[in-house]
């Protein structure tokens, strides 16, 4: 794993030199811990003048942990106030953790109040496939289906219950705000010059030209990448002990429905704070 400096464009030997891989790691963590812990190299990936960026990594029905976030979040600003304040959100909203609706009522507020930007994970497709009738309740179940059918008040009464009558169930519960969310939901975002999304990108193939499956569900072959991909990716859904930073990312899944760590990032600059 490459260190902070390398992520702003200093070669590896450079990068080993200054800082050692238990250094690093020690640094990190104390990143996590302390607001006020900074990643700034001068050859760096640049944000707008007078722009911050909040991004949230994969929160996974922690409707408890978003909240904390959220207060974060609102606190920084107040203490740091910026012209333009823009807070994305990673995607995997629902499944696996045991407040997923709730999750949603909190971030379509964000997206109203805040115009906040609320990209789609690989969990909200299968959501909404479902609910559409184009994925079978088989290919939802084992990535963490039932804690969000349950948070519907949609979970099957009986073992011998069919998936349609499920289907309908989940339809019947769902509120058309979070219809309307689901609908607002993009696959990326870009700002300066950083790129935001769910999984990852394909490497050698344009930003513009990425395949919407790739930007959702992609993982050895990005995680495996050392190229330039025109763009500093900022993404989640393969959780990681720690904010894992490298040369051409930044993976800020941390597992939050297991491990009670929800992290949230602040860009501003070349900088990169850890909330």
């Amino acid at each position: 794993m490459k260190n902070a400096a390398s992520l702003f464009g200093s070669s590896s030997r450079d990068t080993d030199r200054n800082l050692t891989r238990l250094e690093f790691h020690d640094r990190t963590r104390s990143a996590m811990r302390a607001r006020s812990a900074i990643q700034s190299q001068p050859k760096a990936a640049t944000l707008p003048a007078d722009t911050r960026v909040y991004c949230v990594g994969d929160i996974h029905g922690r409707a408890d942990l978003l909240m904390e976030t959220l207060g974060r979040i609102d606190d920084d600003q107040r203490r740091r106030p910026i012209r333009y304040a823009i807070e994305v959100y990673l995607g995997d909203y629902v499944d696996r953790g045991p407040d997923s609706r709730d999750v949603i009522d909190l971030l379509a507020v964000r997206l109203v109040r805040n115009r906040a930007v609320c990209l789609r994970g690989n969990h909200e497709a299968l959501l909404e496939a479902f609910l559409a009738g184009s994925a079978e309740l088989e290919a939802w179940l084992p990535l963490g289906a039932l804690p969000t059918l349950a948070s519907y008040g949609a979970s099957p009464r009986s073992r011998a219950g069919s998936a349609a009558e499920l289907r309908r169930s989940l339809a019947d519960a769902f509120p058309r705000t979070h219809r309307l969310f689901l609908q607002c939901l993009r696959n990326s975002f870009c700002c300066g010059d950083f790129m935001f999304v769910h999984a990852g990108v394909r490497p050698d193939v344009p930003i513009d030209a990425q395949d919407p499956r790739d930007l959702l569900w992609i993982r050895d072959e990005f995680l495996g990448s050392t190229r330039h991909h025109g763009k500093f990716i900022v993404h989640g859904h393969t959780p990681v002990p720690h904010p894992d930073f490298h040369d051409n990312r930044i993976n800020i899944d941390t597992g939050a429905w297991r491990t009670g760590t929800l992290t949230c990032i602040a860009i501003e600059g070349t900088q990169i704070l850890v909330l």
